[in-house]
Formats: structure tokens, C-alpha cells, sequence
């Protein structure tokens, strides 16, 4: 038994969906069976179909811990010449961040609660346990790696294992269309619900807020994508409790026009990531 079929049925037994991944690193492509989607399933391997190939077909889709199937024949040769393990994040319920070079790594040492990390060759990976949808270049170097994804298995890695923050789940949530707002609209209230505010302390808000402002600061590309992003991750932690202020606002604005944004645009990005959040 080789290795890498030995390392499959360890995770399989753990509740960690296996795939084998061939030269380069990617999935097996589809049997003649399934060619060109003549089974009627997982069209592009995007999603999940009524294909029952006993093959290793369908990329992150065919990802399995039924240690039978495994072993069976049509995916013996597959491991044969698979090159690592690859996994189904979401189907385990982890979403894997994956830095892909040092300033990667520090944004997310700086922005992201500590979680169980692995090495990767120009990176890292920092897994955290829940699933979200995977999205790629979330923002330089950043990609996002859960449902409807596979990712490499490059050992147990270090740390803890940590729940999935809202920051990261904001980062795959794509800008809408903008929301034109009345030409004379400058300033944007907080319109909150009102009533006691659940985080209790203004320093737990002032620190998000500061961390914001930072993460608006420290973009050097798509700074558009990040202030919105920024925006919506605070309005989705701080936007129905009552506790944003016009004052706490003006920061967010400043950073972002200190980064050359226009005061309209940081009116939009307001207004959309509100919009977004039902707010």
C-alpha cells in the first residue's frame, strides 16, 4: 500500500473527504463514460450531479471517506500515479485559507484569529473549523479553499483548530452593483436598530475599528474591493446593534479617502455593503 493511500484512509477515518490528485497537482479528469458531461452529473465539476461512476471522475465532487471506495479498482490506478492526497474542505466542514506568499502571511497574521496552520510551498494554509463558499483572490495572494473546492493534504499542521471568523467569511462575498446614492449625499448615518449593544465594551468596538482602518491603510491593490469588504465585515459584526456612531464612520472614510477613494465612492461601498446585509 503506498503512501499516499495510506495517508487517504487516515483522513477518511477522521470524516475527511479523499481525492487523488495527479501531476501538477490537480484533479483526475473525467473516464470516457463521463466525457464531456455524457453522464448528465457535475457539469465542469462545478456541481454535484446524479453521476454514480465508481471512478475518481469529478474533482472535488468525487471526494469520498468510504474507505471501499478508496481501495476499490477503478481508483487503485488512480493512486498509482497520484502525486499527493487531495480533500474536500467544506465536506468536512473547514475552510482553508491559503496564503500564498510572506505578505499573504502577515495581512492574515495581522488581520485573522490564530488557527491551525500548515506549510505549503510558497505559503501557508490556516484551516479554521466551519465551511463557506471557496472563492479565489479574495485579495493578493489569498485564496479561499471550502465547498466546491479541493485542497492539497500537506500534513497535521500546528496549532489549534479555531472557528471560522466573519472576516474571512466577508472576504468571499462579491461586490454588487453599485447603488447610486442622492448626488448630495456626503455623510452616511449608521442607521442602526438602537438598544444596548451586545459587545459590551466600547474598547472590543474600538479595536475593530482600528483594525479596519488598518486593513483599509495596508491594501496596495484593489483598494476599491478591500474598503468594501472592510465596510461590510464591520456593518456584518457591529451594524444591528446600535453601537456605530457618525464618529466611528468618519474614520472608516477617512482611511479609505486617504487611499484615494472619493467621498461618493465611500458613500457607494456603504450603501451597497448596508444593502448587502439587509440593513
Amino acid at each position: 500500500m503506498s503512501d499516499h493511500l495510506k495517508t487517504a484512509l487516515s483522513l477518511a477515518a477522521s470524516g475527511v473527504p479523499v481525492l487523488p490528485l495527479r501531476r501538477g497537482k490537480v484533479p483526475f479528469g473525467n473516464c470516457r463514460a463521463c466525457a464531456d458531461n455524457a453522464c448528465g452529473g457535475r457539469p465542469n465539476m462545478k456541481t454535484p450531479g446524479p453521476c454514480r461512476c465508481p471512478g475518481v471522475c469529478h474533482a472535488w465532487a468525487a471526494a469520498t471517506t468510504d474507505p471501499a471506495v478508496i481501495v476499490s479498482p477503478p481508483w487503485a490506478a488512480a493512486w498509482r500515479r497520484a502525486v499527493c492526497v487531495g480533500y474536500h474542505p467544506g465536506g468536512a466542514d473547514l475552510t482553508v485559507v491559503d496564503l500564498d506568499d510572506a505578505d499573504a502571511i502577515a495581512w492574515a497574521g495581522a488581520t485573522l484569529p490564530a488557527t491551525r496552520s500548515v506549510a505549503t510551498t510558497r505559503g501557508e494554509h490556516w484551516i479554521y473549523r466551519g465551511a463557506m463558499a471557496s472563492r479565489n483572490a479574495v485579495r493578493p495572494g489569498v485564496d479561499i479553499k471550502s465547498t466546491m473546492a479541493y485542497a492539497r493534504y500537506l500534513g497535521p499542521g500546528t496549532g489549534t483548530l479555531t472557528d471560522l471568523p466573519d472576516t474571512v467569511r466577508a472576504l468571499a462575498v462579491k461586490e454588487p452593483s453599485p447603488v447610486r446614492p442622492a448626488a448630495h449625499a456626503a455623510v452616511v448615518p449608521a442607521g442602526a436598530a438602537g438598544g444596548e449593544c451586545p459587545h459590551r465594551t466600547p474598547a472590543y468596538l474600538d479595536r475593530g475599528i482600528a483594525m479596519a482602518e488598518q486593513r483599509i491603510t495596508e491594501a496596495s491593490s484593489a483598494v476599491h474591493a478591500t474598503v468594501y469588504r472592510t465596510f461590510l465585515a464591520v456593518l456584518y459584526r457591529h451594524g444591528r446593534c446600535g453601537c456605530l456612531t457618525d464618529a466611528h464612520i468618519t474614520r472608516l472614510f477617512t482611511a479609505a479617502q486617504a487611499k484615494g477613494e472619493t467621498a461618493r465612492h465611500c458613500a457607494d461601498a456603504w450603501t451597497n455593503a448596508r444593502t448587502t446585509l439587509g440593513l
